[in-house]
C-alpha cells in the first residue's frame, strides 16, 4: 500500500476530550477517528489490525470444534422477559426503544438469542455438545465511556456457547476453552493471567483473563509464585490462599472472561433434551468472551513508548514499513524495486512514497509502529537500513537478506 493514497493521515494531536493511551495513540497514528464518546470509526489501518486479531480468534474457535455463525443485533424484547433482564438491568446496559408498536433492543450479549436458536435443533442427547460463536458488534449503555476502545458504547465481541449433557462434560470444554484462550492472547502478544473472579448468579467463580498494566481500570491480587491470581471484587484476605504469602495488587486490563452458565438460560426458556433413559433434563451452558476492539486497545496500552505504538508482528497492519528519503530518482527507483520485490514474496508493506522531510517519515513510522522500518536512501546504496521497531538498533540488509527476515518472521 501507497501511503500516500492511504485513508486517513497522522495527526500532531489527539482529540481534546480523549484521556486514555491507546485512543490517544490510536487516534493520531490514523487507525481509529473517534464519532462520539465510545464511539469509533475503524480507518484502513484500524480495520487491518482488528481483523488479524478476529482471525487468531477465529483458528482457535475452530480448532475446538465450534462452529460460526451470525446472530442479529437488533432483539426483540420477548426473549428479554423471559429472561427477565429486560427490566433489569435493562436500561441500565441495554439501549431500548419501540419501533413499529414493538419494543426492540440492541444486542449487549447474546443468550436471550442463543438459546431459543439451539433449542430449535436440540431433541436429544445425541444431538448434544454443542458449540457455536460469532463475532459481532456489540452495543451498551456505558455510563462513563472514556477509556478509549477499552470501554465503548459499541464494540466488537466474539461470543462463543456450548451446550451439554451434564456438568463434567462441561467442564472438559471449559478447560479446553480456556487453553484456547491462552493461546489467543499469546499470539496477540498479551500476558494474560487467568484470573477467578464473581460468578454472579451462575457459579462461584467466573474467569477472566486479565493483562497486568498501570493503565488498567481492574484490580488483581497476584501470587506470582503460585501462579495464582483473583479480582479484588472476591478477595476476602491479602494472603495467598496457597502458599500465605502477601499478595501483590496490580491494575490490570480484561480482556476476556468465561462462565459456567449452568440451567440459568435453559431453565428460562425450558430447554431440556432426552437422555439415553427418555427422561427430560435440562441443557447445562457455558459461555466464553472476548472483545477483539478491547484486545487492540490492551495491545497499544501495553506496547508503546514515547514515540508510538509498537505493534506485535502478529497484528501489525503491516510487516514493514518501507520510507524513501530525498527526491533522487535513482533512490526512488530503488525503492519503488524493493516495494514490489517484497509485496510479490508475500510480505505486506506499507511505502512511504509522500514527499516529506525524513524527519516527518521517521516520527510517522514510530507513531504508527510497524514492526520492521526500512528505509532507502543515497547512504544505503543498493541496500536498505533496517531498523525494528522496539529497537534502536539498525543495519544495512541486501535484498536477499530482506526477502529472508521478512518472510520468515
Amino acid at each position: 500500500m501507497r501511503q500516500s493514497l492511504l485513508f486517513g493521515k497522522t495527526k500532531k494531536e489527539a482529540p481534546k476530550d480523549e484521556v486514555s493511551i491507546n485512543a490517544t495513540l490510536l487516534a493520531r497514528a490514523g487507525f481509529i477517528d473517534k464519532v462520539s464518546a465510545g464511539i469509533y470509526t475503524y480507518l484502513p489501518l484500524g480495520l487491518r489490525v482488528i481483523d488479524r486479531i478476529q482471525n487468531i480468534i477465529r483458528k482457535e474457535m475452530n480448532n475446538l470444534g465450534a462452529q460460526e455463525l451470525r446472530m442479529p443485533a437488533l432483539h426483540p424484547h420477548d426473549p428479554w422477559k423471559k429472561t427477565g433482564r429486560w427490566s433489569k438491568p435493562g436500561t441500565e446496559v441495554m439501549f431500548q426503544f419501540k419501533g413499529h408498536g414493538r419494543s426492540y433492543g440492541l444486542g449487549w450479549t447474546h443468550e436471550e438469542i442463543i438459546t431459543p436458536l439451539v433449542q430449535q435443533f436440540v431433541h436429544s442427547y445425541k444431538d448434544l455438545p454443542v458449540a457455536v460463536y460469532q463475532i459481532q458488534d456489540k452495543f451498551r449503555n456505558e455510563p462513563r465511556a472514556k477509556s478509549g476502545l477499552l470501554r465503548g458504547r459499541e464494540f466488537s465481541m466474539k461470543d462463543l456457547y456450548s451446550f451439554h449433557t451434564t456438568e463434567e462434560d462441561l467442564e472438559r470444554f471449559y478447560e479446553k476453552a480456556m487453553l484456547a484462550y491462552s493461546l489467543i492472547f499469546e499470539q496477540c502478544g498479551l500476558a494474560a493471567h487467568v484470573t477467578e473472579a464473581s460468578g454472579g448468579a451462575f457459579s462461584k467463580y467466573s474467569h477472566e483473563y486479565q493483562v497486568a498494566t498501570p493503565y488498567g481500570e481492574d484490580t488483581i491480587f497476584a501470587c506470582e509464585d503460585c501462579n495464582h491470581y483473583q479480582n479484588k471484587e472476591i478477595v476476602e484476605q491479602p494472603a495467598c490462599l496457597t502458599c500465605g504469602k502477601k499478595r501483590e495488587e496490580l491494575k490490570a486490563i480484561e480482556v476476556g472472561n468465561i462462565f459456567k452458565l449452568g440451567t440459568r438460560f435453559s431453565d428460562a426458556f425450558k430447554f431440556t433434551y432426552l437422555t439415553a433413559e427418555g427422561t427430560p433434563a435440562p441443557v447445562i451452558m457455558g459461555c466464553y468472551g472476548i472483545g477483539p476492539s478491547r484486545v487492540m486497545g490492551a495491545i497499544v496500552e501495553v506496547h508503546h513508548d514515547d514515540r508510538g505504538i509498537i505493534w506485535p508482528t502478529t497484528v501489525a497492519p503491516y510487516r514493514a514499513h518501507l520510507l524513501s528519503l530525498g527526491s533522487d530518482s535513482a533512490v526512488q527507483a530503488r525503492a519503488e524495486e524493493w516495494y514490489h520485490e517484497l509485496e510479490k514474496m508475500g510480505v505486506a508493506v506499507l511505502c512511504d512514497d509522500r514527499e516529506l522531510s525524513a524527519g516527518e517519515k521517521f516520527a510517522d513510522a514510530d507513531l504508527i509502529g510497524i514492526p520492521y522500518r526500512l528505509v532507502i536512501s543515497k547512504k544505503t546504496g543498493e541496500g536498505a537500513e533496517i531498523k525494528e521497531r522496539s529497537s534502536s538498533e539498525t543495519r544495512i540488509i541486501t535484498m536477499q537478506e530482506g526477502r529472508k527476515l521478512l518472510t520468515h518472521v
